[in-house]
């Protein structure tokens, strides 16, 4: 697991409930639970401040690094999407967003990958579309200084997803997911600094998921899509080690685990 991924996990996952902050201390150690060693924890808080994720911020004499608004915001709806019980209910239209060739082929290729990760897909050269209008769009084709138009409406024909999105491959990605994940009735026997590890491991993979599957409607998915059965499983395992990954956070920050968190999903 990358040091990156610790750091931005553990503010997505437990320090969002908890003020967004904490000593760099308990982020260094919370990072070498995931084997993850302090000078590469150090390095990537480092790098998260110069691209505006994180701050330093001093609180009772404590150093530490609170997650910036941006990072907020960001964290917030990718843990959103990361719990949600499945896909929303669509109206059946869809947002097609044309977006103008600038820049070098860096700049494109940030563009393309920006634009999946909100969950569009290329219809061709320029042009992208998606069952639902991300509100990260605007923000996110502005820092990358691309310009763009949009449309919102039902296609004259239906669309074959699958032409659009790799539906085959992410098919068998996530049946691979559900395959290796561990059984309901050993978690209970897991200890916190054990539980803290394998849901962050698990949430590091699921989180991925993000990079790849669009969020598409039921009504557009195969019948045997095999993303639902994936969902349920984690949801149901992330669910069962939250309890003792929380305690294991609470022990680190110096709180009383029971007194700390506020009710959630997962």
């Amino acid at each position: 697991m990358h040091a990156r991924s610790a750091v931005v996990d553990l503010y997505g996952d437990h320090l969002s409930a908890l003020g967004w902050w904490a000593p760099v201390s308990v982020v260094v150690a919370l990072a070498e639970a995931c084997e993850v060693q302090p000078p590469a924890t150090r390095t990537a808080i480092s790098r998260l401040v110069r691209e505006g994720w994180l701050q330093a911020e001093s609180r009772h004499g404590t150093r530490g690094y609170a997650a910036t608004p941006l990072a907020q915001g960001r964290l917030a709806g990718a843990h959103d999407r990361i719990y949600a019980n499945g896909p929303r209910a669509w109206p059946g239209t869809w947002h097609v967003v044309v977006v103008e060739h600038r820049g070098d082929r860096r700049r494109r290729e940030q563009v393309a990958a920006s634009l999946g990760y909100l969950g569009y897909g290329r219809l061709a050269s320029s042009t992208w579309i998606s069952p639902w209008a991300s509100s990260e769009l605007g923000p996110t084709l502005a820092a990358h200084g691309a310009t763009w138009t949009s449309l919102t409406g039902p296609l004259d024909e239906p669309l074959d997803a699958a032409s659009v999105w790799d539906l085959e491959g992410l098919h068998h990605a996530y049946a691979r997911f559900a395959a290796e994940l561990p059984p309901l009735d050993g978690l209970a026997a897991l200890d916190p600094p054990q539980a803290y590890r394998l849901r962050t491991q698990l949430v590091h993979r699921w989180r991925k998921f993000l990079f790849s599957d669009p969020g598409l409607p039921a009504e557009v998915l195969p019948p045997t899509w095999a993303g639902h059965e994936a969902r349920a499983r984690f949801l149901a395992v992330a669910g069962a080690l939250r309890p003792a990954a929380e305690i294991h956070v609470a022990r680190a920050l110096g709180l009383t685990a029971e007194a700390s968190w506020p009710t959630h999903p997962s």
